[in-house]
């Protein structure tokens, strides 16, 4: 029987490679985020950033960024998981998500040194009692911006959630596991290719999403 991976973990060259890359984005997509929060502010009362608290590296905790978009004080009003048709999500929130550009304030974290470009996605707290021993090795790196998991639940589980009675019940038992084993299995094969690779499916994935908001958009 074949000896199991270890995980290929954090490196210093990882960080400067977040850098290199993060720096500039965040400068030349600063006048975009003025915009954003413009409308943001313009379609609904509430803080254009949403800070929710998540689990990184080491079992620490860290307020991750988004662009708000679902109404003010959503987690008080359902499940912290949601499904495309979540009647919390604003009209703004919806072409965020479809884009991905909601995610786009994480460039903060990645300064931070709280999250790398590529690595598993941080857990809100509640869920993370469910992750098995094997599972929390994941906390042995700092989390990704993107990653193999996010993309799968974006691109494959999402959707699943609606019409479903318990968002919340129906992700523990069916889409968080599946999730998580992926991205165990990225941190053993860790590598620069896989790394490209899965930065072009991230790309492929926000030019599919900015391409269904527009037919969408076409077609109200």
């Amino acid at each position: 029987m074949n000896e199991e991976r270890s995980l290929v973990g954090d490196t210093a060259l990882r960080r400067a490679a977040d850098l290199v890359v993060g720096i500039p984005l965040l400068l030349l997509l600063s006048p975009l985020f003025v915009l954003i929060a413009l409308l943001i502010k313009l379609d609904s009362r509430g803080p254009v950033l949403f800070a929710q608290e998540r689990v990184g590296k080491g079992d620490s905790r860290f307020p991750i960024l988004k662009f708000r978009s679902m109404v003010q004080d959503a987690q008080r009003l359902g499940p912290e998981v949601s499904s495309r048709e979540d009647v919390r999500i604003t009209r703004m929130g919806k072409w965020l998500r479809a884009t991905k550009i909601d995610e786009l304030p994480q460039l903060i974290n990645l300064l931070r040194g709280e999250v790398t470009l590529i690595g598993p996605r941080a857990e809100v707290e509640r869920y993370f009692k469910y992750y098995t021993p094997e599972e929390r090795q994941l906390l042995q790196v700092r989390p990704g911006m993107t990653g193999p998991g996010q993309l799968y639940f974006t691109t494959h589980q999402a959707g699943e959630l609606d019409g479903v009675d318990d968002p919340d019940a129906f992700y523990i038992e069916h889409q968080l596991h599946p999730k998580l084993a992926m991205d165990l299995y990225y941190l053993r094969q860790r590598s620069l290719w896989l790394d490209l690779s899965i930065l072009g499916r991230t790309l492929g994935v926000l030019l599919g999403g900015a391409g269904e908001s527009a037919r969408r958009a076409t077609t109200l």
